[in-house]
């Protein structure tokens, strides 16, 4: 038995705000700043009334009617998102309120790579029979941990990661196929690198206090990690599969900023022509980049067409994806 991705769904918030209205609501920095470093030219923010679990929520509703399913034909929510409504309780009960369905809820976190983790559980649930038919979702609200203001250069390199984001959800259905489907899984983690980038508020090291809810990060630092280990894990992947990475028709990548992407392609090899670049209109939004990615171009695929995912997240950890139209 194999399982794959038999229906996709995205959401994005109506509000739209571009690269340079960022940059003048954070302080006096260089005219045009974020927008050459990041190449991003807009973003989409989630309103006040929406949370990363309404993100999701009409994500998940979407990928449904795409699959023909009802929510109670599920047996498996996954909420697998770096963002959530809060610590306690999981969001996905949270989501699975709103949404009517009665299956196993719970939540999956890895940072950006939290939705592909997703994907990779229910997959391997339905494979052990744990599970029927799984709704894998993010909601992703990012933006909320941007610094609101910064006070110099010094402390706008160390936020400077967090005005890449961007708020979107994803959602897919997870469900046994009969040919296709998920072909292959690789990880690779180097948790040496976990102080890197990242929300230190929170949990049990820094429960309360603002200054603990802000993203900061070394982008360079983790730029370099991923320069280092990127490439290794597409030719384990092509060892394994007899897949080169000519051999896709879509090849989908998180993307943080657009030299951070064009630095990748350069370093991997990837066709840029397969890829479906988002980074430039939408940012970077975290672990829901590539659901997006994929609701995108999942109507324009045949049975046959070969995808790979490639996911990078903070902790610092890499994992690609195979997965054939079923």
């Amino acid at each position: 038995m194999r399982a794959g991705i038999t229906g996709v769904g995205s959401y994005l918030p109506d509000r739209e705000v571009t690269t340079a209205e960022l940059q003048n609501g954070i302080g006096r920095l260089p005219r045009g700043l974020l927008a050459r470093l990041t190449g991003i030219e807009r973003r989409r923010i989630a309103a006040d009334h929406e949370y990363a679990s309404t993100l999701g929520l009409h994500a998940a509703r979407a990928a449904l009617t795409s699959a023909g399913l009802d929510p109670l034909d599920i047996d498996l929510l996954l909420f697998a998102s770096a963002s959530r409504d809060m610590v306690e309780p999981a969001t996905a009960h949270i989501l699975q309120a709103a949404l009517g369905s009665r299956a196993h809820a719970l939540d999956v976190t890895n940072a950006c790579n939290s939705f592909v983790n997703g994907i990779d559980l229910a997959r391997s649930m339905i494979l052990a029979g744990r599970a029927r038919r799984a709704l894998v979702v993010t909601g992703e609200t990012p933006s909320r941990v941007m610094r609101p203001r910064v006070a110099d250069m010094a402390e706008a390199r160390r936020a400077f990661a967090g005005y890449t984001f961007g708020d979107a959800g994803a959602a897919v259905v997870v469900e046994p196929v009969t040919r296709g489907g998920i072909l292959d899984v690789d990880t690779e983690t180097h948790s040496s690198h976990w102080e890197v980038g990242g929300i230190p508020g929170g949990g049990s090291r820094h429960p309360r206090g603002d200054e603990h809810t802000y993203f900061t990060g070394d982008g360079h630092r983790l730029r370099g990690v991923f320069e280092k280990i990127g490439a290794s894990i597409l030719d384990r992947v092509e060892a394994r599969t007899g897949l080169s990475v000519d051999s896709y028709d879509r090849i989908l990548v998180h993307q943080v900023t657009m030299p951070y992407l064009e630095r990748f392609i350069e370093v991997t090899g990837v066709p840029r022509d397969r890829l479906e670049i988002t980074v430039t209109s939408l940012g970077n939004m975290a672990s829901a980049t590539l659901g997006v990615q994929l609701d995108g171009i999942f109507p324009d695929l045949s049975v046959g067409d070969r995808v790979l995912f490639l996911g990078l997240g903070g902790g610092v950890s890499i994992m690609t994806m195979v997965w054939e139209r079923s």
